[in-house]
């Protein structure tokens, strides 16, 4: 009786591993994708909220005009930094 080659017993080999790949995973196929549905659940507050036609109450149009504006301005004329690295350790 002859021996089978090395080459036959790595080719057997790598076909049961390639099959056994193929095999399914009903546990994890039936649960893909519940935790990313569970988390996007629990940061909706009101799912109908989108529903409700009633105007929303809040900033008049003159407080919401100048809050808009300071908020544009603070792009344009940004807080100026101090130069360089600067370490704080109480003293000024």
């Amino acid at each position: 009786m002859q021996r089978p080659s090395f080459l036959s017993l790595l080719c057997v080999l790598l076909a049961s591993f390639s099959v056994s790949g193929c095999a399914t995973t009903p546990h994890f196929d039936r649960n893909f994708g519940r935790s990313v549905d569970l988390l996007r659940a629990q940061q909706v507050i009101n799912p109908q909220a989108g529903l409700n036609r009633d105007p929303v109450t809040g900033l008049d149009g003159k407080s919401a005009v100048a809050g808009y504006n300071a908020y544009q301005k603070s792009f344009s004329a940004p807080v100026p930094q101090s130069g360089g690295m600067t370490i704080s350790l109480g003293r000024q």
